[in-house]
């Protein structure tokens, strides 16, 4: 069915299209705002609509669906009454039975992959089994937004880059740091931070002791 994107536009009945038009909702359309994904994708489908998005940085945020008032209307009524059969509701509790087995399992093998990378010397298998839950429980819930929730890359290069951003938050002075508003500062400086931060980890994977004022030991006292 026939749709388009726009970001939003000044104005709350207006959206800018992509050479920087202004156009207002045509009338008898509303605002369909995001959070009922199956009322969207039915809207969408029913017929012509304006997807509206908004970029904030590399991040793309939906905006909502603009679309004739009757549509909405009738298609969130034919979902209501949907919703109220014990079918759905079923359905439903299935739904999230398998949504919550498919965490458990995601969240022990996240586990797994984070040990397989620290990869500590046997001297320090403790310290590794307690970093490695830190950085699990900080990574893996669903929504998070973190990188162990991705898809694009592999688990193994997920487990890495939150192990890294872990240390980078809890073991540098990274979130006190005044940045210099620069293009690429800051990225350059997480990069040197994860220099440290592998220097750190290869350091337990040699075995070597570790020292009282290792960031890891001073982390561990908390």
């Amino acid at each position: 069915m026939p749709g388009h994107t726009f970001a939003p536009g000044p104005t709350a009945t207006t959206v800018r299209s992509a050479d920087g038009q202004i156009l207002t909702a045509p009338e008898g359309w509303v605002l369909l705002p995001p959070g009922d994904a199956a009322l969207t994708r039915r809207v969408k489908s029913a017929g012509e609509h304006w997807v509206v998005q908004e970029k904030r940085g590399r991040k793309i945020f939906s905006r909502g669906v603009w679309a004739p008032a009757a549509t909405i209307e009738q298609i969130r009524i034919d979902l209501a009454a949907e919703r109220s059969t014990e079918s759905f509701a079923k359905k439903k509790q299935a739904d999230a039975r398998r949504r919550d087995r498919a965490q458990t399992e995601y969240v022990e093998d996240f586990h797994g992959t984070v040990l397989a990378f620290l990869a500590f010397h046997a001297n320090h298998s403790e310290l590794a089994e307690k970093l490695a839950q830190a950085v699990t429980e900080h990574a893996t819930p669903v929504g998070s937004g973190t990188v162990a929730r991705t898809k694009r890359i592999p688990v193994e290069q997920r487990a890495e880059a939150a192990v890294i951003a872990w240390l980078r938050h809890q073991t540098t002075g990274y979130d006190g740091m005044v940045i210099a508003r620069v293009k690429g500062k800051r990225r350059e400086v997480r990069r040197m931070l994860a220099r440290r931060s592998q220097e750190l980890l290869q350091r337990y994977r040699r075995g070597e002791p570790a020292a009282d004022e290792c960031p890891l030991i001073i982390w561990t006292r908390k």
